[in-house]
């Protein structure tokens, strides 16, 4: 476009005719201008997204614990690492419980290896040894939990030096560049051959070669959509950073596309559904439960649970339910439940898929060991030697108990000799010392966000590792759905197809182990589902990556899962992934109505210089009113429809089909019939204007008549409803754009320094008339067309809508 503006002005200074050539060259100045505006703009979003999804640290400095960007930490911060999170620096392991790092990104090699702590130092060594005591910049953990001393940042780090060289390396174009690069190529071959026609019918016909080369590139300038790289890239990164703004961080701007096709929600519980702010509801004991009340005393037999659960707890971290057992110690047991003077922590059995319990192995300083484990009912009970009237006793409490949507957790101690440790700590034998009941209370929001994704056809599966039946009565008060219930021990007797068949009518899936929600993704696309799926684990990565739009939690979620997913929610709130749904649907609508409205736009443009030429009438269009009209397009397709509010009745659609292109045949068929009326009625138009008046003011009428119908087509298409509907709907930049396209063409015509250079003469207003009434014509017509389509829509609708 910017060569055929700078060629369009070299021929006016050949002509002698400087004041328009150097008009010219300041619109390309100008242009230029709107389009690095545009750019700066979406490069700002980009670099907002940028920012929040930088990865960050869990620090100590000045006795407190505060999470900050990576890129700010400094040599000697205390750092914790936890299980799922990337090293933010090369460190130094002062403390360690079990950890192990998969540095794979530095070693190549995939086998995670163990790590000691080194207190006291240690003397710096290469990536990639077992047992060392540092940790580096980019890896990963994968196992267990430790404090280490930053040693070096950014370029100094091990993978900083990488990253070094690393930049001298340009990236390759994308897709999205190269879709469009050779979209704008195509277009400008067939727009440099019909006006190569156009040039030579016009010296065929004796004009004069400077005149008809002037046509021909205003010819090639009205068949160049370049406005449809500017949809392309902008609509989705300043949809991204609104997403942002509304608590959803999107790493990959694609997402937003598949978020309007999405029709099947897999969600975690806790965290997602519920607060996530649990608290200790009940302590069950021999039978006898006890429901704790801040400063009322605890029974000695209570305390006892609450104290051995505490020891199979982690001081570090930000698990719910163990703060809940910390926060209730601080009012019932003495020193606040800390851990008793000389007692160290020497061995820690984590939580695996298959045994869900955390147990730790105490040297209590006294040649004596306590192991204490907590953990899901039926492992606990079943790690235990009781007898079966208390193993049945406690499993029916605490079924009872989840029934009424509390998650239970079973908590059990043993003494033992010194180690060596056994591999199974199904070796000890463990003594059943109680239950722990937690509430975490649903989200208030959650209802209605549940009734609005019903309400688009979005079917929602709650996905939990807790009990059933408190899976169960959480859906119940969310309004999930009545479907049935599947666990993972189900699932694990189920082939893939059979699982997709299962998986018909089903709401909720309990004890799921994280592995396990691969399987689910899976069925449920075999079945044809576009599937969202939420997760915070390690484990949970495999099915966001595999999803068709992975979710994490911001919060309380890993690093590798954030990285595997596609959005981040950061304040893990459900509701605010209903919302990046609708944004995702209002997006996707906005690009499609743009690409609609430029397409539909160009046909009258093209038509108006090409066909005056065929019919043997005068040369409608020059370069000049090429790059007039550019104005008004280029901010209407990237600023007023990208600022275009939802449409009333975009949450009650069902999803978009999967294969549905962005702008498919249906799109491109509407868009044509709309330029192709336009274009008829200005064709029209134009020949009585040249039976009636001069050339001059005939080409004022038409220009006039185009600016107008330009305007009714960028109202016709802001929403599918009528125009007086649209028109209550606020929109400022398109009032501001159409303000401004009614002041400028006024000036084109009646300021005689501007209608001089676009070769036009003010008409009569009896005669000028005529382009209101052509433009009202024309959006009648436009209008007329959105009935008919919406006819046969609204009866369908009504047909649903009634009884069978």
């Amino acid at each position: 476009m910017y060569l055929l503006l700078a060629g369009a002005a070299m021929l006016y200074l050949l002509l002698g005719e400087p004041r328009e050539g150097a008009f010219l060259l300041g619109m390309v100045v100008l242009m230029l201008c709107m389009t690095l505006f545009q750019e700066g703009r979406t490069e700002r979003a980009l670099q907002a997204l940028r920012d929040l999804s930088s990865p960050t640290a869990l620090v100590r400095r000045d006795g407190q614990a505060q999470r900050l960007p990576a890129r700010e930490l400094v040599e000697g911060d205390l750092v914790e690492l936890g299980e799922g999170d990337r090293v933010p620096a090369d460190a130094l392991l002062l403390a360690a419980a079990g950890l192990m790092v998969d540095e794979s990104l530095l070693t190549g090699e995939s086998i995670p290896v163990s790590k000691l702590a080194a207190p006291q130092g240690s003397a710096p060594a290469a990536p990639g040894g077992a047992d060392l005591p540092w940790v580096y910049s980019g890896t990963l953990v994968v196992q267990g939990h430790g404090l280490a001393r930053v040693s070096a940042t950014g370029p100094r780090s091990e993978i900083g030096r990488i990253g070094t060289a690393l930049g001298r390396i340009v990236a390759p174009p994308g897709n999205l560049q190269r879709e469009t690069a050779r979209l704008a190529r195509r277009l400008a071959l067939l727009g440099g051959a019909v006006s190569a026609l156009l040039v030579g019918l016009l010296l065929m016909r004796g004009s004069d070669p400077v005149p008809a080369l002037l046509a021909g590139i205003a010819l090639s300038m009205s068949m160049l959509p370049e406005e449809f790289p500017v949809i392309l890239t902008v609509f989705p990164a300043i949809g991204a950073w609104r997403l942002a703004r509304s608590q959803v961080l999107t790493r990959r701007l694609a997402a937003i596309e598949i978020l309007g096709s999405t029709s099947v929600l897999c969600l975690d519980k806790t965290g997602t559904l519920t607060e996530n702010r649990m608290a200790v509801a009940r302590i069950w004991h021999a039978g006898v439960g006890h429901d704790p009340v801040l400063g009322t005393p605890m029974p000695a037999p209570h305390r006892e649970v609450l104290f051995h659960a505490l020891r199979a707890s982690r001081e570090l971290g930000s698990d719910p339910m163990e703060a809940a057992f910390w926060r209730l110690a601080t009012d019932a047991l003495p020193d606040a439940g800390a851990v008793p003077g000389g007692w160290s922590l020497v061995h820690e059995y984590g939580l695996t898929p298959q045994r869900p319990a955390l147990i730790h192995v105490w040297d209590c300083g006294d040649n004596t060991v306590l192991v204490a484990a907590k953990g899901a009912p039926e492992t606990i009970i079943a790690l235990s030697g009781a007898d079966a009237a208390l193993r049945q006793e406690a499993l029916a409490a605490a079924a009872q108990m989840a029934g009424a949507g509390l998650r239970v957790l079973a908590v059990a101690c043993t003494h033992a000799a010194t180690g060596p440790w056994p591999d199974d700590p199904a070796a000890f034998e463990f003594e059943l010392l109680g239950l722990a009941a937690l509430a975490d209370p649903l989200r208030a929001d959650i209802p209605a966000a549940v009734a609005s994704c019903r309400e688009a056809g979005l079917r929602i599966v709650m996905i939990t590792g807790d009990h059933p039946e408190t899976a169960r009565a959480i859906a119940r008060q969310a309004g999930i759905g009545s479907g049935g219930t599947l666990t993972g021990v189900q699932i694990a007797a189920l082939d893939g197809d059979t699982l997709a068949r299962r998986l018909e009518g089903i709401d909720v899936c309990a004890r799921i182990a994280p592995q396990q929600k691969l399987d689910i993704v899976q069925a449920l696309q075999r079945g044809g589902a576009i599937v969202a799926m939420t997760g915070d684990g390690v484990n949970d990565a495999p099915a966001l990556r595999a999803a068709n739009v992975g979710v994490a939690m911001g919060r309380r979620g890993t690093d590798v899962a954030r990285e595997a997913a596609e959005l981040t929610l950061l304040d893990d709130r459900f509701a605010s992934l209903v919302e990046a749904i609708a944004s995702g649907r209002r997006i996707f609508g906005n690009m499609r109505k743009s690409m609609c409205y430029v397409m539909a736009m160009h046909v009258p443009i093209a038509g108006m210089a090409l066909l005056p030429v065929l019919l043997g009438w005068p040369v409608m269009l020059y370069p000049l009113h090429i790059v007039f009209l550019e104005l008004v397009i280029d901010p209407a397709c990237s600023l007023a429809f990208e600022n275009e509010p939802p449409e009333k009745d975009l949450m009650r659609r069902p999803p978009r089909a999967p294969g549905e292109a962005l702008f498919g045949r249906e799109a491109v068929t509407a868009a044509l019939l709309q330029g192709t009326w336009v274009l008829a009625i200005l064709i029209a138009l134009y020949g009585w204007a040249l039976a009636q008046l001069p050339q001059p003011e005939a080409r004022t009428i038409v220009f006039a008549a185009l600016v107008l119908c330009n305007l009714a087509l960028l109202m016709s298409n802001r929403q599918r409803g009528g125009v007086g509907g649209t028109l209550r709907i606020a929109n400022p930049v398109f009032w501001a754009i159409t303000g401004a396209a009614l002041l400028l063409l006024a000036l084109a015509i009646y300021l005689p320094a501007a209608s001089a250079m676009l070769r036009m003469v003010p008409p009569p207003p009896g005669s000028l008339a005529a382009a209101g009434l052509a433009a009202a014509v024309a959006l009648a017509g436009l209008e007329l067309r959105k009935w008919l389509e919406a006819r046969p829509r609204s009866v369908l609708l009504r047909g649903r809508r009634q009884p069978p």
